[in-house]
């Protein structure tokens, strides 16, 4: 790893574009300048646990040094001493354990169904698309009516689809970036296994950081890999699906990293939006490539941070207050749920709300079935 960081010229372009260090003891530039030069314990108090993985210092770097990879390896070196936080053990043990970071028990993955009726993929079986629906869209009540909302939105493009109920497992994005690579390979076997047992065109999933992982990450899959963003909006293109109901509202878009930065996801999202009659679009002043993380990846989730300075994710939803927009949309749980939490440290639910691109396009595909059913 050291070869890699001889690139870095200390130009500082690292520090000062992650959008982590104005609010942390998080300094890059400092981090490789300290391990460059051996000086030991390099990790203390340089705030390698408040880094996002967003991929800003990344993307910036004029001599393509992959800071990233640097603090996942930092990261697992600390996991092997064992100097991590109780949170973050418990979350990698659930992982092994269960399937998912989240605590919960595998039977449990399927019950957001409720009376849906969807398909559940079985062994040996063949489907056109397969809905990767994810951990926390699985267990978190709050994300779960994403997934809901994903299975009517696509009834009504007569879409043949399934998913893989309680045999779908984390794909290990955020445990890579945790510092846990070998639970990371492992479960690049675990589900490489298994999606080889079924016959699929198109994996298609409600996270970003899913969707990255599969599509950058895991060795040999066979199937198209999508994130959801970019398949309904070619069903709105294609006819499939018309958002006639009006949602007359000031919206805002918040480009998950995930998605945008890393992945170049930035049209479809928007597409889908301006194809819901009604919506008045605007943009925030750091969008696309510029969007402000919600400190929601990197497994920051699970991770306390130790600065006590205002989180990005209220520093975006104090943005969206200045624009005077009614919803903040985005594409993805963990921008979902650091939003709607940042929006109520604010006092401001009475003013925003937090909306997933499909729970808007399925708002008006019900207002437009509701009216056929009058």
């Amino acid at each position: 790893m050291n070869d890699i960081l001889l690139g870095c010229i200390q130009c500082g372009k690292c520090t000062g574009g992650c959008p982590v260090s104005v609010r942390s003891s998080l300094n890059i530039r400092k981090l490789i300048y300290r391990s460059l030069i051996k000086i030991k314990d390099k990790n203390k108090d340089l705030g390698i646990w408040e880094c996002t993985t967003c991929s800003t210092c990344s993307i910036r770097c004029p001599k393509g040094v992959n800071v990233v990879d640097y603090i996942i390896d930092l990261r697992s070196d600390e996991i092997e001493r064992g100097k991590v936080q109780p949170q973050v053990r418990d979350t990698l043990e659930s992982v092994f354990k269960f399937g998912n970071p989240w605590g919960r028990v595998r039977e449990k993955r399927a019950d957001w169904i409720e009376e849906n009726g969807v398909k559940i993929l079985q062994p040996g079986e063949k489907t056109e698309f397969l809905y990767f629906v994810g951990c926390t869209p699985c267990y978190d009540t709050r994300t779960q009516e994403v997934a809901r909302a994903m299975v009517r939105v696509l009834k009504t493009a007569s879409c043949d689809f399934s998913i893989l109920g309680t045999r779908e497992t984390c794909c290990g994005n955020e445990i890579k970036r945790m510092g846990e690579v070998g639970l990371f390979e492992m479960l690049i076997e675990d589900n490489s296994k298994l999606f080889k047992g079924i016959s699929i065109k198109t994996l298609f999933t409600t996270s970003p950081h899913c969707y990255n992982t599969f599509k950058n990450e895991y060795p040999g899959l066979d199937f198209a890999i999508e994130h959801y963003t970019t398949l309904i909006n070619r069903f709105i293109k294609e006819g499939r699906i018309n958002p006639e109901g009006k949602f007359e509202r000031k919206v805002v878009f918040h480009d998950p990293c995930f998605l945008g930065k890393q992945n170049d996801v930035f049209e479809e999202p928007r597409e889908i939006l301006r194809a819901i009659p009604g919506i008045e679009l605007v943009e925030f002043e750091r969008s696309r490539e510029k969007s402000l993380c919600c400190e929601g990846g990197g497994g920051r989730m699970w991770v306390e941070s130790e600065s006590e300075e205002e989180r990005l994710a209220v520093t975006r939803v104090k943005d969206a207050a200045d624009l005077k927009v009614d919803v903040i949309a985005t594409a993805c749980p963990f921008c979902l749920l650091t939003l709607e939490d940042a929006v109520k440290t604010s006092n401001l639910e009475d003013k925003i709300k937090i909306m997933d691109i499909i729970e808007i396009l399925d708002w008006v595909t019900k207002v437009e079935n509701d009216k056929l059913t009058d």
